[in-house]
């Protein structure tokens, strides 16, 4: 990667923090835009405190000489939040920044968005050309985004860069993965031995590396990236791979299906075991074409590295 000056904005959330190490070993000129102070980072990453996303425009004014903006702050990992909070944060603060990027120069925004734009199950992959269908609030927020930025592209010249991740997992991921790394580590039985669904999964090393590629790539400017490990699995694979990677026999116990639903809708959980068994698959073959990329990890191994430090 050539030498770049950069705005990252998420740099101590669980995506953000791995882009910055491998920023500071391309050896980037970063300008992180943080909640809270990190001391462990080095002297050479300047921070800016900033309490509310909405803020982040006015901060990258007080810039200079950035060319890329790397935005991954958003509000996520929240049920119960109106619309309207969700666009103020994912959607109208993006589009502020976007013009604040345009205002000083920056040439290239690379937006980090959602899988959940193409919408949240399917029976074939999902395809970057597919009509977005967001259902949840968050996602809709996301292709509000999107939308936007696309416009503010098409007036300014800036390049826009969209990538659409679906689940992403590694150490200390936060959501459902994080929950079932807990369970994987454990000497329970689980009911979940006989889930027979695909989902595209995405290690955060592979995402990471598909960011830092769009930072230079001529053939990235103005184009929407799908991602993934390129290999899909089911529920039961999922964790049999995880209790594999800490040593445990798996004990997964094949109970029916119907059976896991009945019991998840007389508990209140159906939506979660909707979104933990259902069928979600991307197709990331406009990714590997445009860029002559491909996951520089495979699932197995991605799994491992979740493991390697306590997962807890």
């Amino acid at each position: 990667m050539n030498t770049h000056n950069i705005f990252l904005t998420g740099g101590t959330g669980f995506i953000g923090k791995a882009v910055l190490a491998r920023l500071q070993k391309e050896n980037a000129k970063i300008v992180a835009a943080v909640r809270t102070p990190n001391n462990s980072w080095p002297s050479e990453v300047q921070t800016l405190i900033i309490d509310d996303v909405v803020k982040l425009p006015k901060a990258l004014e007080t810039i200079n000489n950035v060319d890329t903006v790397i935005h991954i702050a958003a509000k996520a990992h929240v049920f119960g939040v109106p619309l309207n909070e969700f666009r103020r944060v994912n959607t109208d603060a993006t589009l502020n920044l976007a013009r604040t990027a345009v205002a000083n120069g920056v040439k290239r925004f690379i937006f980090l968005s959602s899988i959940g734009v193409n919408g949240i199950s399917n029976t074939k992959p999902f395809n970057v050309d597919d009509k977005p269908a967001p259902v949840e609030n968050y996602a809709i927020s996301k292709f509000e985004a999107e939308v936007g930025l696309k416009q503010i592209a098409s007036d300014s010249g800036l390049e826009v860069v969209i990538i659409r991740p679906p689940l992403v997992y590694g150490a200390h991921a936060p959501g459902n993965f994080g929950k079932l790394s807990k369970l994987a580590q454990k000497k329970l039985p689980l009911p979940l031995g006989a889930i027979h669904n695909k989902r595209s999964l995405v290690a955060l090393d592979n995402l990471v590396d598909l960011i830092v590629t769009c930072i230079d790539h001529p053939k990235a400017a103005n184009q929407t990236f799908l991602v993934s490990d390129d290999m899909d699995v089911s529920t039961t694979e999922l964790l049999r791979t995880m209790m594999i990677a800490v040593d445990k026999v798996p004990w997964l116990v094949p109970v029916p299906m119907h059976w896991l639903k009945l019991v998840a809708k007389l508990i209140g959980k159906q939506a979660i075991l909707d979104r933990l068994c259902g069928n979600l698959q991307v197709d990331i073959s406009h990714t590997k074409h445009t860029l002559n990329w491909k996951p520089p990890i495979s699932f197995a191994e991605g799994i491992k590295r979740c493991f390697k430090k306590d997962c807890k």
